[in-house]
């Protein structure tokens, strides 16, 4: 469907691109993998039509569309949530004020004039073009995707400029769903989504009938949703078929497969080598020398790519404190008049790693915030324990670094005094080698920032550490060491995330803040996932639609099952009537050659005694035939007469 081929693209020294090519089919489901940097983000904004500056082509067909919601949103509607998410049916929108208008005219023309009949006429028209575009199921499309994102029948009349950053994406993307372009690319569509909305949209997009372009740092949501892998490095491009564990599993494979090649060709150069080096002054084997020479020239070196770098680090060993870390009582919190903790009690203990989870909105930030001591609350109490020294990493921590600052000035500012020595070498750590260490904040990419902040909080002393979406723009090799951080780290923790992968290796707890007030779950977060769907907590107002919906196919397809059994039992009570009446045909003509044979004068002919046994042979053969039929048309007969009609008496 849509074709790239030889994109190039540099900026300054840096290769971006080099040269690759690649096929997105109809139906591809594509997750773009790659390190922070790699350029995933800049190829979505090439396929999308954005300015290019290198070399190659973008093919595309006149009919492919392509939709693109980017990591950040700048422009804002001024219109209510519906009618925005409603205007991505244009043509739809355009037929009902044409036909509006048609109506309008119908009532000032006079009756039986040519304009009163060419307007009735007209009116036909756009009511069949308004019922071939499903019109009158747009309300129930745009209301389950706005439901399954998180919104609430309450923000529908809202101005789109009133919502924040996070749900002004939302908004996006729920636009971009019901457009349905061609080829639909996301870019980082989790970040800003809690689970229950990451679970409805996994679903969605596993039955999207477009192609699918994901740049994703949530694993699981790749694996889930994506069934083959573009992974950028180094300015190349690799396909592989499968998601992006396949993507791990088969890489690796390939580098062993390289290795091991790259390891044998070398053996055969090194022997080559040394040949000729031994015979190069032997006139008699000067003809060998120079073939092995030529054929040296030839070979086209297997090269291996060194790793690219990755974070390395572990937290500090914490000292040791009291059992009980933080102790919140009957927690009261409210912005502007609406109350957004409740009566909020929770203890974590010593040791405790604990995942903090609910729908946007319920609290979670506010929650924290009061726990670090960063936000007041109206009422209840809040304690830490004994000896307990917190460190805090805010969901916008990379947003409170100083621009002005160098990477190396901001990490000296948080360690404490006579430290400083300490910032250099943990910089290193996080990819700020060389001269890197000297960049200003500002210039800083997301991912920096964030490495920056979270080197900062290191370099600090704590046996308790409250992190609020400590992986937003980190990439999946800096999130598999943070977590294995965490997964060594002796202390207590307790994590604000929505990324169930990089979560289930290292919560022993999970608490859940929603309209049900505060509750626990021992487990990970797999495990609660599977708790809170068995007892229906994902029953949205759209799951709700979408069950009744389901109910309705359900019933409808027990209708549609019943008819062909009743067909298919019809055709099979046809076939047994068949073969019992050819087996009574057969055996009524086997009956007269017995009658003929049990003559003494029948064999004394030899001619035709001989033509009938044959011929009774052939009979008796046939009928054994139709016999085995019968009792397989029988068997199949019964099984279908006992099949128990399901549900078939509520329809």
């Amino acid at each position: 469907m849509i074709e790239a081929r030889n994109i190039s693209l540099s900026f300054g020294a840096k290769t971006l691109f080099n040269d690759i090519s690649f096929v997105v089919n109809r139906a591809d489901k594509i997750g773009l993998a790659g390190s922070n940097g790699a350029g995933k983000s800049t190829l979505l904004k090439i396929l999308n039509g954005g300015d290019f500056f290198g070399s190659g082509k973008i093919l595309r067909p006149k009919y492919a569309s392509v939709g693109y919601l980017p990591q950040d949103i700048s422009e804002v509607s001024e219109l209510p949530l519906y009618e925005e998410a409603e205007s991505a049916f244009e043509n739809v929108i355009e037929a009902r004020n044409r036909l509006a208008e048609a109506e309008l005219l119908l009532r000032e023309c006079p009756d039986g004039s040519p304009q009163y009949l060419q307007t009735i006429e007209d009116i036909g028209e756009l009511e069949r073009r308004l019922e071939d575009l499903d019109a009158y199921k747009i309300r129930s499309k745009v209301e389950t995707v706005l439901h399954g994102l998180g919104f609430q029948p309450e923000d529908m009349p809202r101005k789109c400029r009133e919502f924040s950053g996070g749900w002004r994406m939302r908004i996006a993307l729920a636009k971009l769903l019901l457009l349905q372009p061609s080829l639909l690319m996301l870019d980082e569509p989790t970040n800003h989504l809690d689970i229950e909305s990451i679970t409805w949209l996994e679903d969605y997009l596993k039955s999207y009938r477009g192609a699918l372009i994901i740049v994703s740092h949530d694993r699981a949501f790749l694996d889930i949703v994506s069934s083959k892998t573009f992974h950028l490095s180094r300015g190349k491009l690799d396909v592989y078929a499968g998601n992006y564990s396949y993507f791990e599993r088969e890489s690796a494979a390939r580098k062993e497969r390289l290795a091991s090649a790259a390891a044998s060709q070398a053996k055969e150069i090194a022997k080559t080598e040394k040949f000729i080096e031994r015979f190069r002054s032997k006139a008699s084997k000067a003809s060998q020398v120079q073939s092995r020479i030529k054929a040296l020239g030839r070979v086209e070196r297997i090269e291996i790519e060194s790793e690219e770098s990755g974070i390395e680090f572990h937290f500090p060993e914490p000292r040791r404190c009291g059992q009980v870390v933080a102790n919140i009582e009957n927690l009261r919190k409210s912005y502007d008049g609406r109350e957004v903790l409740k009566g909020v009690s929770l203890k974590i203990e010593r040791g405790e790693r604990v995942a903090l989870v609910g729908a946007n909105g319920a609290g979670k930030t506010t929650l924290v915030k009061i726990l670090a001591g960063d936000l007041e609350y109206d009422s209840g109490k809040v304690e830490l324990g004994y000896n307990v020294e917190m460190s805090y990493f805010a969901q916008h921590q990379a947003s409170e670094l100083n621009p002005e600052n160098t990477a190396l000035e901001e990490a000296e500012s948080a360690a404490p005094a006579g430290e400083k020595f300490r910032a250099r070498p943990l910089l290193g750590s996080f990819l700020f080698s060389g001269d890197d260490v000297f960049k200003k904040v500002g210039v800083l990419s997301g991912g920096e920032k964030n490495r920056l902040a979270l080197a900062k909080m290191l370099l600090r002393s704590f046996n308790f550490l409250i992190l609020d979406e400590p992986t937003n723009h980190l990439d999946m090799d800096s999130k598999r060491v943070l977590r294995n951080a965490l997964k060594s780290y002796s202390g207590t923790f307790l994590i604000v995330s929505h990324d169930r992968d990089f979560l289930d290796g290292i919560v022993t707890r999970v608490v859940e803040i929603g309209r049900k007030g505060v509750r626990s779950f021992v487990g990970n977060i797999s495990d609660y996932i599977e708790k809170i769907r068995a007892e229906g907590a994902f029953d949205t107002p759209e799951s709700r639609a979408k069950k009744q919906s389901l109910s309705a196919a359900r019933k409808k397809e027990l209708k549609l099952a019943a008819s062909a059994r009743n067909r298919e039992m019809g055709r099979l009570r046809r076939a047994c009537a068949a073969a019992e009446s050819e087996i009574s045909a057969l055996e009524a003509e086997c009956a007269k050659l017995e009658a003929l044979m049990s003559s003494p004068d029948f064999y004394k002919d030899a001619q035709n005694s001989k033509s009938s046994l044959e011929t009774y042979k052939r009979l008796r053969a046939k009928i054994d035939a139709l016999y085995a039929e019968w009792e397989s048309l029988n068997s199949e007969l019964e099984g279908l007469e006992n099949q128990s009609p399901a549900g078939l008496k509520d329809s």
